[in-house]
């Protein structure tokens, strides 16, 4: 397998900006589990506490990428009606948006004459790509790394043409 580098070392060698393209309706990943199942039943996220400890690694990189000047936006294309899992999503963005990321929200509808890739990724100031693999059942199937200039380009216009046609979070219902 490829060396891939860990994401907190790109985040905190990133000067300028990380951009974070989503666009699955729902994840399985396994860390998230059981709080994904707590919401599915109360309707409820379990944990919207910044500083709790199952965000504090989290909230700490992004924290520390902002007061260092890097702009941290999200932005995630979503099927409509949303999935349960995208509820669960949105309900707990209030913690990013607490960490100082910007989160929108793209109807998949209104995305349907852009040029996407075709996996998840975040950008690292425009010129490293760390995709993000999955699984059909949304399981993670591994990162990986990629510094060709024309990946990033294609990744960059998509995300900047996804943000431009976004909805911000807090206008974004479920």
């Amino acid at each position: 397998m490829q060396n891939v580098t860990a994401f907190s070392e790109l985040l905190a060698g990133a000067r300028h900006s990380a951009v974070h393209l989503e666009m699955r309706d729902s994840y399985g990943i396994v860390g998230e589990a059981e709080e994904f199942e707590q919401f599915q039943r109360t309707g409820v996220h379990p944990d919207l506490d910044p500083e709790g400890a199952g965000w504090s690694g989290w909230v700490s990189m992004i924290r520390a990428a902002v007061a260092r000047g890097v702009v941290v936006r999200r932005a995630r294309i979503v099927s409509e009606p949303v999935t349960e899992y995208i509820r669960y999503e949105h309900a707990g963005t209030v913690v990013n948006l607490a960490a100082g990321e910007q989160v929108r929200w793209l109807p998949r509808r209104r995305a349907s004459d852009l040029a996407l890739p075709g996996n998840d990724f975040w950008l690292f100031d425009g010129t490293i790509v760390r995709f993000n693999h999955f699984t059909g059942d949304g399981a993670s199937g591994g990162p990986e790394m990629c510094e060709d200039p024309v990946v990033a380009k294609l990744c960059a216009d998509a995300f900047e043409a996804v943000w431009e046609r976004a909805v911000p979070h807090e206008q974004y219902t479920v």
